[in-house]
């Protein structure tokens, strides 16, 4: 393969950077190969090559001229922080081919629940837009196409042009944590999945009391009223399910610590000196 270092090479076929037959007017930026190579960074040569992998999606043509846009120059650019990031070109393929479907999973509007018409002021997270590259960044060796494929079933991301919407800042840097501190990132999602049941059906409970007990006490139907309803409540789900959990994880994790120090794990650090005086 050609390296992405080498030096650019003119590609004979198009007409010089600043031509005005450089592009059409179209209203966005296009590019002929050897200019598209120049502004990535690579040769013509490995721009080929990449094309022949079937790394970017096929030019606009215009008779025998290809057009390049600016979305085949953010993919060359994530090939390449990709690959100074250790990732193979197979992987690489894998990923892109994972993050092409994720534009049909879900829309950019529905992770930020753009896509409704009823407001509802329980949730207060913030998305963050990422390359591929931060991605791959937040966790190193963890971004395959299977995680990658999980998250975007869960809604947890979205592909919105060539960058992703993480629906919740707070999700992303705990799952960033958690697989930093050595836990693998398909069993982050692996649980994140089963957490959502749990929460799905922590959230019907206090639904149903709101549908059964406060909604039939509205005298109007007026969105801005009821919206007014539920931000006072809101709060006060928020604080219940909050202490629920905190009481819960003392009793879980304190089993779970006992069970721990009770079974094999003393055995290997908790050596009576006599004994090893004896031995």
């Amino acid at each position: 393969m050609a390296s992405a270092n080498e030096q650019h090479t003119t590609d004979a076929a198009g007409p010089p950077a600043g031509d005005p037959a450089a592009g059409p007017t179209t209203g966005q930026r296009e590019f002929r190969a050897h200019q598209l190579a120049e502004a990535a960074g690579i040769t013509t040569r490995t721009l080929r090559f990449y094309r022949e992998r079937k790394l970017l999606p096929p030019p606009r043509r215009e008779g025998r001229i290809a057009w390049y846009d600016e979305h085949h120059l953010a993919r060359l650019r994530s090939i390449t922080a990709l690959l100074a990031r250790g990732h193979t070109l197979g992987g690489i393929a894998d990923l892109l081919d994972a993050f092409e479907k994720g534009r049909d999973v879900r829309t950019a509007a529905e992770v930020m629940g753009l896509d409704s018409a009823v407001v509802t002021p329980f949730s207060e997270e913030i998305p963050v837009r990422l390359t591929p590259e931060e991605l791959a960044d937040r966790f190193q060796g963890e971004v395959t196409p299977e995680n990658l494929a999980d998250s975007l079933d869960l809604g947890y991301v979205a592909v919105d042009g060539d960058e992703f919407v993480h629906t919740s800042r707070r999700l992303l840097d705990g799952s960033a944590e958690l697989v930093a501190k050595g836990i693998p990132l398909a069993d982050v999602l692996a649980a994140a999945r089963e957490l959502r049941t749990q929460t799905d059906e922590i959230a019907a409970t206090f639904a149903r009391l709101f549908r059964t007990h406060l909604l039939p006490r509205q005298q109007s139907t007026d969105p801005a009223e009821l919206n007014d309803l539920l931000t006072q409540l809101a709060p006060t789900a928020k604080q219940i399910v909050e202490a629920e959990l905190g009481l819960a994880l003392d009793r879980r994790v304190r089993a779970e610590l006992e069970d721990w120090l009770g079974t094999g794990q003393p055995d290997r650090q908790r050596l009576d000196p006599v004994d090893e005086v004896g031995d």
